[in-house]
Formats: structure tokens, sequence, C-alpha cells
């Protein structure tokens, strides 16, 4: 049986862009799952598994990214990475919070 890929575009929403906090946020999350995660620029493709990877992205606020994710719990794991973007990470419960 092939592995399963699904692929979502999502937008940084954070002022700050994908900084070092939402960045470890996302690779905790990936690591949760077997599936293979990866995040694609207009030039890169990281690990989304892996902090420093996705740090390289240098990813600005309104930059567009695809979430890739291939393996048994791929859709799952994309929607659950996939709600971090959609909650811009928290970030305004973490600023408030500060």
């Amino acid at each position: 049986m092939s592995e399963q890929v699904v692929s979502r575009e999502v937008v940084v929403g954070m002022p700050q862009g994908l900084h070092a906090r939402p960045a470890d946020q996302l690779a905790r999350e990936a690591r949760k799952w077997q599936s293979r995660i990866e995040l694609l620029s207009d030039s890169q493709r990281v690990d989304g598994k892996s902090i420093l990877d996705v740090l390289t992205l240098a990813a600005e606020a309104g930059t567009r990214l695809v979430v890739e994710a291939t393996g048994p719990d791929a859709r799952e794991a994309l929607e659950a990475i996939g709600s971090l973007f959609d909650r811009n990470f928290n970030e305004q419960e973490w600023n408030e919070g500060q």
C-alpha cells in the first residue's frame, strides 16, 4: 500500500513571523506523528520536525507555505498542524499573558 500524501497551504499570520516560539510549537506537534512533515516555501523544503529547519525558512508575516504530510497518519497530522496556523499559534493569548 502506498503512503498517503496530503498537503495544505498556510499563511504565517503572526506579526513577528514564524519565530522561535511558534517554530518550536510546530516542531513539537510534528514529532507527535509518524508521518513525515515538510514545509515548502518558494525555494526551500524543510523538515517540520526540526525547529532549526523551520527557522531557516525565515517566514515573515504573510508568507505562504505548503505543509506536506506523508505517511499513515498524514491527514490527522496535517489537520493538527494546519490548526496551529489557523490559530496563529495562540500568539494573542501568549502575548497577553506576558
